[in-house]
C-alpha cells in the first residue's frame, strides 16, 4: 500500500525525475503544453520527461523544459507496449502525473514505480486506483484548460503567464514563408475539419463564411487539415475558386495534409484569424496566439473552448447541444439538426466581432 499525499503537499515536494502522461489528443495536448514551464519553475533541477502519442511528439519535441518525448504506439501491439512498460520502469521517476486518467494511462503510472502519482479528478476506468494523490477542482463539468491548470494552482504558480510553446526550426520557418510569400493580409486560416462528424459544419456554409469575409476584408485563405481530412479542404476550395463573385482565387491556399505539426504551429503563430471546428487545430491557434473564431455543434463552448477573451466562440442551440455524440442520435428530420440550426448568419456574426475586438486595420498590408 502507497502512501497517500494531500495536493497541499505536493508543492514541497523534490522530485528528481518527473513523468507527465498525457498521449493524446491534439487539443487536450496544446492546453497542457504550459505545465511544462510550471514544472520546470518548481522542479528546476527536476528532468521532466513526456509520455505521448508518436504522431504527436512535435508538439513538444524541442521544448526548453523537457527532457525527453517517450513515445506511446497506440496501434503497436504487445511487443510496443511491453517496451513502453520497460522504459517507464527503467526510467525510476519519483513523480507521475497522469492528466489523461484511462486505463492505459493508469497501466503506464503503475509501471513507473514512483512514489507519488498525481491525477485529476477525472479519471476513469480504474486509473483512480492508481493515483495517491488527486489534484481538487478538477470536474469534468469544468473548463478542461482550467482543469488542466488546477495543477500550476496546486504548486502555487496559478499566476504564472500560460506559455504555449512549440519549438520550430529554421526549416519549419523557411516552409511558412514560403506558403506566405506575397500573400496579402488579412490572414486567415480555415480549418473545415474535425475527426467526429458531428463536428463538422457543413464545407457550403465555410465556403458562404469566407466568401463574405473576404468581400469585407480582402486578404487571404488558408485551408489547413490533416490528409485525412483533405476532402474537405478540396471541396472548400473548389467552391471558393468556382464562384464568380470571389475576389481574388489565387489568394486560397490549400495546405491540408502538406504539413508537420511543427510546420503547422509556425504558421498558425503567423496568420491573423483562425477559423474552426471545435478541433485540435482551433486549441493550436488560440494557445499561439491567434484570435479563433470556434464553431461548436456536439460539444461546449465553456467545457471545450480555449481560454482567452480576445476569442470568439459559437455553438449551437438545439436540445441535444454539447451532448458529446460522435454520431448523431436522430434520425429522420432530426438527422444533424445542429448543422441546419447553426446558420452561417450566426456565424457571421461572430467573426464579424472577433475582427472587431482584435482590430484589423494593422494587420492589412
Amino acid at each position: 500500500m502507497f502512501r497517500r499525499f494531500a495536493p497541499t503537499e505536493l508543492s514541497q515536494l523534490q522530485p528528481q525525475r518527473i513523468c507527465l502522461i498525457k498521449p493524446s489528443a491534439l487539443g487536450d495536448v496544446v492546453q497542457t503544453l504550459p505545465l511544462l514551464n510550471v514544472l520546470k519553475q518548481k522542479f528546476p533541477d527536476a528532468k521532466i520527461s513526456w509520455v505521448i502519442n508518436r504522431e504527436l511528439r512535435d508538439l513538444v519535441d524541442g521544448h526548453p523544459a523537457l527532457e525527453e518525448s517517450i513515445p506511446f504506439d497506440r496501434r503497436g501491439g504487445w511487443k510496443a507496449w511491453v517496451g513502453l512498460l520497460k522504459t517507464l520502469r527503467q526510467r525510476r521517476f519519483d513523480f507521475v502525473l497522469d492528466l489523461q486518467g484511462l486505463l492505459r494511462s493508469g497501466v503506464m503510472t503503475i509501471a513507473t514505480g514512483a512514489q507519488v502519482r498525481v491525477g485529476l479528478q477525472t479519471a476513469r476506468e480504474g486509473s483512480h486506483l492508481t493515483l495517491n494523490s488527486v489534484i481538487p477542482n478538477t470536474i469534468r463539468d469544468m473548463p478542461a484548460h482550467t482543469r488542466y491548470w488546477q495543477v500550476a494552482e496546486v504548486l502555487g504558480l496559478g499566476s504564472q503567464a500560460r506559455d504555449t510553446f512549440i519549438a520550430t526550426s529554421s526549416a519549419d520557418q523557411t516552409w511558412v514563408e514560403q506558403q506566405l510569400q506575397r500573400l496579402p493580409r488579412p490572414l486567415f486560416a480555415v480549418h473545415p475539419g474535425a475527426r467526429w462528424e458531428t463536428k463538422r459544419w457543413p464545407v457550403e456554409k465555410f465556403a458562404e463564411l469566407m466568401r463574405r469575409a473576404c468581400r469585407t476584408w480582402g486578404g487571404s485563405l488558408l485551408i489547413l487539415g490533416s490528409k485525412a481530412e483533405r476532402p474537405d479542404a478540396d471541396q472548400l476550395s473548389r467552391l471558393l475558386n468556382s464562384t464568380s463573385d470571389f475576389p481574388v482565387p489565387r489568394h486560397v491556399v490549400n495546405l491540408a495534409g502538406e504539413s508537420t505539426l511543427k510546420q503547422l504551429a509556425a504558421l498558425l503563430s503567423r496568420v491573423d484569424f483562425a477559423i474552426s471546428n471545435d478541433s485540435g487545430p482551433m486549441h493550436l491557434a488560440a494557445g499561439l496566439g491567434a484570435p479563433t473564431l470556434g464553431l461548436f455543434t456536439c460539444t461546449s463552448a465553456i467545457r471545450s473552448g480555449p481560454p482567452g477573451d480576445q476569442h470568439e466562440m459559437v455553438s449551437t442551440t438545439v436540445s441535444c447541444a454539447a451532448g458529446y455524440h460522435k454520431t448523431c442520435p436522430h434520425h429522420g428530420a432530426g438527422h444533424l439538426a445542429c448543422f441546419r440550426e447553426l446558420d452561417v448568419e450566426r456565424v457571421w456574426m461572430g467573426l464579424q466581432r472577433l475582427v472587431q475586438k482584435n482590430g484589423i486595420e494593422r494587420m492589412v498590408a
